[in-house]
């Protein structure tokens, strides 16, 4: 089902483009070395720090990928956004200060894998090689997921064909990660992440409307199907643990968790919780809404592609000029996640193989230049994966975020909250981990029908616990582990 946009919408639409590649050009000239480039000095308040980690996580799957399996599924599919709630708070809650704290001590890290490094003194390499590798297999599919939302919004609003959008899209996406890096990334996923907020309330109100009024909208939906209105139909126990098991992913994910890094000052972190906490909450309940009421609204003429269903009900209902907002948030969605995927891949290039290995006197300027080339890279890998105009963007993010979960979560968590952990315990459980999810996802039936987060995250935990116990960290490993934990103590009481 394609459209004819009006001018305005057109207007507003190049509008927003103009303005997020005027931020990279900005932040072009306040990026002078690695550390900026990856991490942004350092210097997020509260505020960027949480709408720009809950812009980067929720990407073109809160308002194509959520409102679709809502739109096509049933209403049961919310147990996903209870799960991420839940998971993201705890996130805030128990990883965030402490990280925060851990990757100064820690030699001042500035990426994932160089926390790994530095908190273990890994002299072998193997996890900053290991962890590297994680994340650059899983955010090419990750970020590949991002590539096809932006096809599919081009391809409904401009009638462009598929692979046209795609390129172009990918183009418009990558152009300001490259010139501005970090800084770049986290003050347009501010600007994105309050735009996905406030189209998410106008959207579903608007469906709401149309329709006649809420009560008038949920009976409507239940004269398509009763069990829209079930959050508990054809749920069991096993399948509701498959899917609020999503929220176990927000542990691992690298593109996340940097946020943690980069602010400013570990007290800032109860404020961004906060902030972050709220926006997620109400942007989920408007994503899911927008599923729910395009059931209503397009009874008479069902979506062939579910995940569209934001996309025309936008267009369909709203006046030229918010529709062109509408639009923008999509896309809004979609570079905010994309940007903070590409920049993370292109940080691990950068910092942990070609610093560490090729060529460890690197000066700043060159590895910034060697993290824009990654940028670039890594994107065209991802279009490539994203050239299948069939792919789901729900499915592609489901596989590269358990990746991340079970590979990076479980390691993660005991880094920070167990002095015991050793390197090749984290090691073990970060292979084991990542494993268990490529080959649970090529298996079905019967058990395997369970996310392969669950899995990949238990054996993850249970090998990283059993091999840390026949093997013993350094005694400078643990004066690090305490010297962390004091501060830790001192910020707490």
């Amino acid at each position: 089902m394609r459209m004819h946009i009006a001018l305005p919408t057109l207007i507003t639409f190049l509008v927003y483009l103009a303005a997020m590649i005027a931020v990279g050009l900005v932040t072009y000239r306040m990026t002078s070395n690695l550390s900026d480039y990856v991490l942004g000095g350092r210097s997020l308040g509260p505020g960027v720090a949480a709408l720009s980690a809950g812009a980067s996580d929720m990407s073109g799957w809160l308002l194509l990928g959520l409102p679709g399996t809502i739109y096509g599924a049933r209403m049961s599919k919310a147990w996903i956004a209870i799960g991420l709630t839940i998971g993201a708070y705890l996130n805030w809650q128990f990883v965030a200060r402490r990280l925060r704290i851990y990757t100064e001590v820690a030699n001042d890290s500035i990426t994932v894998p160089d926390f790994l490094h530095n908190r273990f003194e890994d002299r072998t390499r193997l996890l900053r090689v290991f962890s590297a590798l994680v994340i650059l297999v899983f955010f090419a599919f990750y970020t590949s997921a991002g590539m096809v939302a932006g096809a599919k919004l081009f391809e409904a609003s401009f009638g462009l064909n598929y692979y046209a959008a795609l390129w172009g899209g990918g183009a418009v996406i990558v152009s300001y990660t490259f010139l501005g890096g970090f800084l770049a990334v986290a003050w347009t996923d501010f600007v994105q992440g309050i735009i996905m907020f406030f189209a998410l309330l106008i959207a579903p109100a608007l469906a709401v409307t149309t329709q006649g009024g809420w009560s008038e909208t949920v009976a409507q939906v239940g004269a398509v199907d009763l069990s829209y209105n079930n959050i508990m139909s054809g749920m069991s126990l096993f399948s509701i643990i498959s899917l609020a098991a999503w929220g176990l992913g927000y542990f691992g994910q690298p593109h996340i968790i940097v946020r943690f890094m980069a602010m400013r000052d570990h007290r800032d972190v109860p404020t961004a919780r906060l902030i972050g906490i709220a926006w997620m909450v109400i942007s989920l309940f408007g994503a899911i809404a927008v599923g729910y009421t395009g059931i209503a609204y397009f009874a008479d003429n069902p979506l062939p592609d579910h995940e569209k269903v934001f996309i025309l009900m936008a267009t369909a209902l709203a006046n030229p000029w918010i529709a062109g907002f509408l639009l923008a948030a999509i896309l809004a969605a979609i570079m905010s996640t994309i940007s903070s995927q590409l920049l993370v891949s292109s940080s691990a290039l950068a910092e942990d193989i070609y610093k560490a290995f090729v060529r460890p006197r690197a000066s700043e300027t060159e590895l910034v230049w060697v993290g824009r080339i990654g940028v670039l890279v890594i994107a065209v890998i991802a279009l490539l994966i994203a050239g299948n105009p069939d792919s789901k963007v729900l499915d592609l993010v489901a596989y590269a975020w358990s990746g991340f979960g079970a590979a990076f979560g479980p390691v993660v968590l005991f880094s920070l909250f167990w002095r015991r952990t050793t390197q090749w315990g984290a090691l073990a459980g970060m292979l084991v981990g990542a494993i268990t999810v490529i080959v649970w996802k090529q298996l079905s039936g019967g058990i395997f029908q369970m996310y392969e987060i669950v899995p990949g995250f238990i054996l993850c935990s249970l090998v990283l616990v059993l091999v840390s116990l026949v093997t013993r960290p350094s005694e400078s490993v643990l004066a690090s582990f305490d010297a962390a934990a004091a501060r830790w103590r001192r910020v707490t009481n």
